[in-house]
């Protein structure tokens, strides 16, 4: 079933599949609910709430940035389980939308069942951090803007952060490039200027407050979350974390099967 519903004056594009427990998944920076593609055959058990987050693919994309805050995005996501009378989920989500699923974990705990973080981070723990990446962020939005999304997703295809994408099948790197062009440019930036990880909350000091099952995942050519991640798992009391070595930053995209299975032996605990 997809949709497109007007939630708080956003409109959403969401695809809904399966009768299971929900499972809301929440998609990276320049992505879609169409990322989870591969998915609805490995976790068809389970009620799949696939999202494009504001900003992204079909969803709406507002002028003001401020619309695009983790707390209102945050805000958003309540409401889309509400609408469909869903009192709790679990949650997964990758990078950008990891934080986000943190971020909802931290502000509406009552609505999480679990949750299942895959290369994201708490947020930055410093001031001078925050505003460095916000000026980065905010260059980086103006280029969007400047020369328009092919230009942008040509330089984002290529930055070292996704090095090991390059040497996946030829028809999957067509298919997420294909996914990243759908893309507004005012949505990616303001995506940017509102969610980005310089002016998100830093969730580092509540991760120990976290009671709700947590499954942490990073690929092991992705040294830099390796190791994000492994600090998160020493700070949360209730999660596990595992590292899947063939698999660079988007391990749901480069291990689909690996990934499917840890996710799903995870959730098997709540059958």
């Amino acid at each position: 079933m997809i949709l497109k519903i007007n939630i708080r004056n956003v409109g959403y594009w969401l695809e809904m599949q399966g009768n299971g427990e929900p499972l809301l998944l929440l998609h990276g920076f320049t992505g879609s609910g169409g990322t989870w593609q591969d998915f609805k055959t490995i976790l068809q058990k389970y009620k799949l709430i696939m999202i494009d987050i504001i900003g992204h693919g079909k969803t709406d994309s507002p002028e003001d940035p401020n619309r695009y805050r983790v707390e209102e995005a945050a805000e958003d996501l309540k409401e889309i389980l509400r609408k469909f009378d869903i009192h709790q989920a679990h949650f997964l989500g990758y990078s950008m939308g990891g934080r986000l699923a943190l971020s909802f974990a931290n502000i509406y705990p009552e609505y999480v069942k679990s949750l299942i973080l895959e290369s994201c981070s708490p947020g930055l723990k410093t001031e001078e951090e925050r505003l460095d990446r916000k000026e980065r962020d905010e260059k980086l939005a103006n280029m969007i803007i400047k020369k328009g999304i092919p230009s942008f997703v040509n330089y984002w295809e290529n930055i070292p952060l996704f090095e090991s994408q390059k040497s996946l099948p030829l028809t999957v790197k067509k298919r997420m490039r294909a996914e990243r062009l759908q893309n507004q440019a005012l949505g990616l930036a303001n995506s940017l200027r509102g969610m980005g990880t310089g002016v998100q909350p830093s969730w580092w000091n509540h991760l120990e407050n976290l009671t709700v099952p947590v499954l942490l995942i990073s690929g092991g050519k992705d040294e830099k979350f390796f190791w994000i991640m492994k600090e998160m798992n020493n700070l949360i009391p209730t999660s596990i974390y595992k590292v899947v070595p063939e698999a660079g930053h988007a391990v749901h995209v480069e291990q689909p099967e690996i990934f499917g299975k840890i996710v799903d032996e995870f959730l098997q605990h709540f059958s």
